[in-house]
């Protein structure tokens, strides 16, 4: 009932409505948010946070 619950929903619903080109936007968001908050407290954060 974690995490691993919430992908083999997402994949299983992108199969039923044929929705796979959300796939690639979804991955994006997420690798941006996990940069985002890993960068948060180091020297990098303004420059991250200037890219957007």
């Amino acid at each position: 009932m974690g995490k691993g619950r919430i992908l083999i929903e997402f994949w299983q619903f992108l199969k039923v409505r044929k929705k796979f080109w959300l796939a690639p936007i979804v991955a994006v968001l997420v690798l941006l948010s996990l940069l985002i908050v890993a960068m948060q407290g180091s020297a990098l954060a303004p420059f991250i946070y200037a890219l957007f």
